[in-house]
């Protein structure tokens, strides 16, 4: 047997060698170690491949990959928690500087109406130092970041704008007004002497002017915020900015308009003439009252003179108006509008009146004067709550609370001839006037009746210097009829008495405004509602002087009450007509000056009361507010909302 073969067939099997290739490498000497690394056994290679040594050194450029990607992910995770927080922590102390200076705002308000100016100054440093604070941590690379988050986004830039705004009106409006307060006391304008010191009043008006500017940029930039996607609190946030700026900017830019008009027409470059009408409600005119008792003032420096007294009876009546009406008006009101004083007021457009007045008076006096200023008995009673009571030649004592019932009912059943009524009317009017002109009146009550009276059109004032009359315009002071804008629609409601006697002392009125879209073309309906009761007692016709009730000199039977109650749509509408307790009933027509008109006449029975509807078609959707500007009445009803049901075409 061959060398090494195995005697039996076990040993045969397992001793039989295998041949099996050396992967070892050749020493370096012999020509092998040369050998390329192809020329070696596939085996060697698969075991270099597979090898701890070339694992060990495969293995690092997988492990780079996953201790890279690691850290990455765990530092980007802790820079948006970071960054959360950040703004999180950011939002809460904008938050709290934005509360502290609500208190603060209140303070400074009370601050500049007192005229303490250090308290105000302190007030608005540390308001501007809040909203400086809510501004900055709204404002950084991180919150504007996050602004791009969706849901978060639009609160974060809602609550930045806010801030931006709060900062804005601290620094440019809260800052000048401060330091007006320091040189500006409310005291300063009372009269001395009879005159005021216009002084005061023009420094301000650099400050006042800066502040106004801030304001109405403020009520502007919060106007355009969106707060479509924001949270309730958010939104309720911006709406309250929203209120506290536009009504702020409105009362700011009332304080502009005065600080520039009122030294000129105090004679502050030349001295002035006014003429001063008294309208008495009692006899309704469109913008109040029959004019009754007149006066001329006088003004130069400051100072106010009352330097003549006239009455209805000083005027001449001429057959034709003594400036041309237009064909519109006197489609409306008649040539009487322009033919006599106690019809001026017809017309609820005061710009008219007051240039029939003035050309009145040139006629009867030879005076051209520089404007017509009115007010009424129930502006004169907000007067006394400022004056005090004023003792009149006649005894009487004239109270904030009796003067409308001693003006308008008791004076006509003590003097029967109606130029004693006029003259106790001028001198009750004159008795108020000294007492401010003496500077008795508190000058805060002072500010508080004027403005008072001013919104509800119970004061009105009209300059013949189209400049100077310019500045009241848009304004309650200015007596122009409704204007609307892209807010707000609104409507006009005017009264005339036709009874030619003082028998609306006992005329009830209550307004109502509302819309509805009935439309597939989404135009919606208006409606002006208006309910008029005679609230007379049922024998008037013998209880109340015949100069209250007429003596049916114009045909209304003693004790009715006739009315003519003109309703004004906004320009574009359509008139759908007039309905008077439900039913349809005819009415008059007209345009005054693109304002569609409708008018009724009502007459009223003592007891009676009648439900009127004036109803307008608008041209295009609309989602704003309504408005009702009216006659101002001796009691005065806030219009409600007027919920009723659709009516005509749904086309």
């Amino acid at each position: 047997m061959p060398t090494g073969t195995a005697t039996t067939g076990m040993a045969m099997v397992t001793a039989t060698p295998r041949y099996r290739p050396s992967c070892r490498h050749p020493p370096r000497s012999e020509p092998a170690a040369r050998a390329s690394s192809r020329d070696r056994p596939a085996f060697c290679l698969n075991r270099a491949m597979s090898s701890p040594r070339s694992a060990h050194a495969a293995r690092p450029k997988r492990s780079r990959t996953r201790t890279t990607v690691g850290p990455v992910v765990l530092g980007l995770l802790v820079v948006f928690i970071a960054a959360t927080a950040w703004v999180g922590i950011r939002g809460l102390q904008a938050k709290d500087a934005l509360e502290a200076a609500v208190p603060l705002a209140m303070s400074l308000k009370d601050q500049v109406v007192a005229g303490n100016g250090a308290a105000a100054a302190l007030s608005a440093a540390e308001l501007a130092e809040f909203a400086d604070t809510a501004r900055s941590r709204t404002s950084d690379p991180v919150w504007r970041a996050y602004e791009l988050l969706p849901f978060l986004g639009p609160n974060l830039v809602a609550v930045r704008e806010v801030a931006a705004v709060v900062d804005d009106v601290a620094r440019n409006a809260v800052m000048p007004l401060a330091a007006l307060a320091g040189t500006l006391d409310l005291n300063a304008f009372k009269p001395v002497d009879g005159k005021i010191a216009l002084q005061p009043l023009i420094d301000s008006q650099p400050q006042v002017a800066a502040a106004n500017t801030a304001l109405t940029r403020a009520a502007a930039n919060v106007d355009r915020i969106d707060t479509g996607n924001v949270l309730e609190v958010v939104r309720s946030s911006v709406t309250q900015l929203q209120t506290v700026t536009v009504d702020t900017a409105v009362t700011l830019d009332g304080m502009q308009r005065a600080v520039t008009l009122v030294p000129a027409m105090l004679g502050a470059d030349a001295p002035r003439d006014y003429i001063l009408l008294f309208q008495n409600p009692a006899e309704l005119r469109s913008t109040g009252g029959i004019p009754g008792a007149l006066a001329l003032l006088h003004t130069d420096q400051g100072s106010i003179e009352l330097t003549q007294q006239a009455s209805s009876g000083s005027f001449a009546q001429p057959d034709e108006p003594v400036l041309p009406l237009g064909d519109e008006i006197r489609s409306i009101y008649g040539d009487i509008t322009g033919q006599f004083i106690q019809n001026v007021t017809m017309t609820p457009d005061f710009a008219q009146s007051g240039a029939l007045t003035r050309e009145m008076w040139r006629l009867a006096f030879g005076v051209e004067t520089n404007g017509v200023l009115s007010v009424d008995p129930v502006a004169l009673s907000y007067l006394l709550d400022a004056t005090g009571p004023i003792t009149l030649a006649t005894g009487d004592e004239l109270t904030a609370d009796n003067a409308v019932q001693l003006l308008l009912s008791d004076v006509y059943a003590r003097y029967e001839v109606p130029a004693q009524q006029d003259a106790f009317f001028a001198a009750a009017a004159g008795a108020v006037f000294d007492a401010v002109k003496s500077g008795r009146a508190d000058p805060t009550k002072l500010l508080t009746a004027l403005v008072r009276a001013g919104a509800e059109n119970r004061v009105l004032v009209w300059n013949a210097d189209e400049g100077e009359q310019a500045v009241l315009a848009g304004t309650t002071l200015a007596g122009a009829r409704p204007v609307s804008d892209s807010t707000t629609n609104r409507f006009g409601l005017y009264l005339n008495d036709a009874t030619g006697a003082k028998m609306d002392l006992y005329l009830d009125v209550h307004t109502a405004i509302g819309q509805q879209t009935c439309r597939a073309d989404q135009r919606p309906q208006y409606a002006v509602e208006v309910t008029l009761t005679n609230t007379a007692p049922a024998d008037a016709a013998t209880s109340l002087p015949a100069y209250v009730t007429g003596g049916g000199s114009f045909g209304v039977p003693l004790g009715n009450i006739k009315t003519m109650v003109s309703g004004y749509g906004t320009p574009e509408v359509q008139n759908l007509g007039v309905t008077r307790d439900g039913a349809t009933v005819p009415y008059h027509p007209a345009t005054d000056a693109t304002f569609p008109v409708s008018t009724v006449g009502v007459e009223l029975a003592p007891g009676e009361s009648t439900v009127l509807r004036f109803n307008w078609l608008g041209a295009r959707p609309f989602s704003g507010a309504l408005e009702l500007r009216s006659t101002p009445l001796i009691a005065l009803h806030e219009a409600t909302q007027l919920d009723f049901s659709c009516q005509g075409s749904s086309q």
